[in-house]
């Protein structure tokens, strides 16, 4: 066991948010806030400086990068620090691209004081936390991997959820109006319905997707 503190890095757009992270954190033991960031583009620069050892990173940032495009950018240089999504968003369509972006652990707000903390230390010795509601739903994935949604489709499908038409949804993710028919077909399929509606709906109660 090594005397020196896990270094941390506190990246959200809100000051409340980053404040109350730092009141926990800075109460335990062998654990130091070095730095904040509230914007994802600001927590990649600091994080290439070095210096850090775990970055706690938010999911959403308002404009600009998102937390999963930061997290990518910071896990892919060398000896890169490890980063905890700490959010309020648990659906599919967010914790896939976070997971699949080299976060370590993945967190939610509402998670109690001792957790996170526990969390950031497992996070410093590379290994994995993730919030109980989507540790369930990557298990039952894997259990059922014919009716899970990929990650376009997950994109997809909260795209309808917004409201968007078949073109606009291919606008907005570089596809072919008809790629994105195809998407919504085999989403149909996965999911058993036969409308956007009823995909929506089914979606939002499985957790795919966030309302």
């Amino acid at each position: 066991m090594t005397d020196n503190p896990i270094r941390l890095l506190l990246a959200d757009d809100h000051p409340v948010v980053r404040a109350g992270l730092r009141a926990v954190l800075e109460t335990e033991p062998g654990l130091v806030v070095v730095a904040e960031a509230a914007t994802a583009e600001d927590a990649v620069a600091r994080a290439a400086e070095g210096g850090i050892d775990v970055v706690l990173m938010d999911l959403q940032f308002g404009k600009g990068m998102g937390g999963a495009e930061a997290t990518a950018a910071i896990t892919a240089r060398p000896a890169a620090p490890r980063v905890l999504i700490v959010t309020t968003y648990d659906s599919d369509a967010d914790t896939l691209p976070a997971i699949e972006a080299g976060a370590t652990g993945y967190l939610l707000k509402d998670a109690p004081p001792e957790d996170l903390a526990a969390a950031v230390r497992t996070a410093a010795a590379g290994r994995t936390t993730l919030a109980p509601a989507v540790a369930d739903r990557l298990m039952n994935r894997l259990r059922t991997p014919g009716t899970a949604l990929t990650r376009r489709e997950s994109e997809v499908l909260a795209l309808v959820a917004e409201g968007l038409s078949n073109q606009a949804i291919g606008a907005r993710l570089h596809l072919t109006e008809g790629t994105v028919k195809s998407h919504l077909a085999r989403i149909y399929v996965k999911l058993d319905v036969d409308s956007r509606t009823a995909a929506v709906a089914t979606a939002t109660g499985l957790g795919i997707i966030r309302r």
